[in-house]
Parts: structure tokens; sequence; C-alpha cells
């Protein structure tokens, strides 16, 4: 009786061993094929914090959480069991579907850069804002954060899926959850952090006692629209950046690698230009760059292409729904 339970509390513990180990795997290797997710991931940071502009204060910390819980659903719902199918069914689907979304941030990019160089229609998208029913506009900025998060969030989980070494299925969906997690409190903890920064800043220079807390909270509160505005144009760059270079990487998949292969060219003899210390650092920020601008230049094309060919489209599908 004795050995049995012995021999039982061994074989619990030997579990317990590979539990822990495996546990340790899925950690593991969550952090390093989350980390090669690292620009989609600063996209999406970057991005979300504008539709958060035009709220009550009150109404910010519901909507940051309204929006988290639908990148949650993209993520484990939608994109985590869309990932492992095409992985193991359809590998050869997963660029061109990556290439569509690159397009689509591509596309809003461009759309914030033609709205700065042609002030008059981001006013009028203002006006309409404010005469829209709070309740309408609120689910409208949700519903418009939530898919921008579905297209980030399905280059941050396939970067994520192409970075895990190969295992058996249960691990790999194992990594893909945490990375999934971990990423979105991660990116949406951050945002909470941003939008309410002004309220915080207000509160330490109203009720701060020492003359310091009183001077940091009216800094945070004189420096938040500036640092609001720096953090769109860095949303709008990353988009162009992120969806150029998903682009350039699916021709490439797709065996179309001359034109990745120029622009690496380009940048390492441009790069040494700069001194040998900062060599790697250049070539990144040029290759960076002109995936950037060729991200401008197809969102460019694309805005006629939606706004006379997508939306007509679209509005027939509605009406149709409709009647």
């Amino acid at each position: 009786m004795a050995g049995g339970l012995l021999a039982l509390l061994d074989d619990v513990a030997a579990l317990t061993k590979v539990a822990a180990t495996s546990l340790d795997d899925v950690m593991g290797q969550a952090a390093k094929a989350g980390s090669k997710a690292a620009g989609a991931v600063i996209d999406d940071a970057a991005v979300t914090p504008k539709y958060m502009q035009g709220f009550h204060p009150s109404r910010e910390l519901p909507i940051v959480w309204r929006i988290t819980k639908g990148s949650l659903r993209n993520k484990l719902l939608i994109l985590l069991p869309l990932a492992l199918a095409l992985s193991a069914f359809a590998p050869w689907a997963i660029a061109p579907l990556l290439m569509l979304g690159g397009a689509y941030l591509c596309f809003e990019g461009a759309e914030k850069i033609a709205h700065l160089v042609a002030p008059e229609k981001a006013e009028h998208a203002a006006k309409t804002h404010e005469t829209m029913d709070p309740a309408h506009l609120e689910e409208q900025k949700a519903k418009g954060a939530i898919k921008t998060d579905f297209i980030l969030s399905a280059e941050i989980m396939t970067i994520a899926l192409a970075a895990i070494p190969e295992s058996n299925f249960w691990m790999e969906a194992a990594t893909l959850a945490v990375i999934a997690v971990a990423i979105t409190v991660l990116v949406y903890g951050a945002v909470a952090l941003i939008v309410k920064a002004d309220d915080a800043g207000l509160a330490m220079a109203t009720h701060g006692r020492l003359g310091l807390t009183r001077a940091v909270g009216r800094a945070v509160v004189k420096g938040m629209p500036g640092f609001l505005k720096g953090l769109t144009l860095v949303g709008t760059a990353a988009m162009l950046w992120v969806g150029g270079s998903i682009i350039l990487h699916g021709l490439e998949v797709m065996g179309l690698g001359w034109p990745a292969n120029a622009i690496h060219a380009v940048a390492a003899a441009v790069a040494h230009v700069f001194p040998a210390g900062v060599h790697g650092a250049a070539e990144w920020g040029i290759t960076a760059l002109i995936d950037g601008a060729l991200g401008l230049g197809l969102g460019l094309l694309l805005i006629p292409v939606v706004a006379r060919v997508i939306e007509p489209a679209a509005g027939l599908f509605r009406r149709g729904d409709a009647g």
C-alpha cells in the first residue's frame, strides 16, 4: 500500500515537472516570438489613443475596455484558430491575406496624410462628429478602433507564429494564446495610461502638496495635447511603415524578392556613409523609411479606388441587407 502511494506521488511529481517545463517553454517561446512583432505592437499602441479624443473623461476608460475586449476576441476567437488552420492546411494563403491587411494599413495612413494636406475634409468629418449623438459616435469610434486592431493583430499573430519553433499543435496554440493576452494587456494598459495622463496631471496640479508635484502636474497638462499629436504622427508613420513592409515581405514570400533585395542594397549602401558603430541602426532606419514611402504611395493610389469603387459597392450591399 505504502509502495503504491509512493509510486503515485512519484508519477504526480513527474507530471508536475513536465507541466512546469512545458509552461516554461511556452513562456520562453512567447517572449521570443512576441518580440519579433515589436513594430506592429508599437503601431497598435500609437494608433489607438486617437480614437479616445473628443469624449468626456468619464467615457475614456470604458471605451478602452471595450476596445480591449474586442482585441482579445480578435486574437483568441478569430485570429488564433485561423492562423493555426492556415498554417496547417493552407500556408500559401497567409501571405496574400497579410498583404490585403498591409494594403488597408497603407490606405489608412495615406488618408490621414491626405487630411493634413487637405484639412477641409478632416474639418468636415470633425463637424460631423460634433453633431453626432455621443452614443453613436462612441459606437463608430470603437468599431473603427477594433477594425484597425484586427489588421494589426493579424500581423502580430502571424509574425509570432512564424517565429515559434516547430512543435506540436497544442504547444503552438498555447504560445500564441499567451502572446495574444500579454500583448493586448501591454498595448491597452499603455493606452489607458496615456488617455488618463492629463487627468492625473490635473489632479497633481490642483491637489499636490508639494510645489514640485504641482509643477509636474501643470507640465503634464500642458504637454499632453502636443504629445497626443506627436503620437498620432508616430502612429500614422508606423501604419505606412508596417503596411509597406508587409507588402514587400508578401511579395518576397510569393517569389518576387527583387523589390526587398533592392531596398536592402540601397539601405546598406547609404548606411556606410554613417559612422561604423551605427551602420546597423542606419540601415534599419533607411529600410523603414523606404518601406514607409512605398506604403504611402500605395495608400495614395488606393484612396480613389476605395472612394469610387469599394465604398459604393459596400453601400449597395448594406442597402440590400436593409431591404
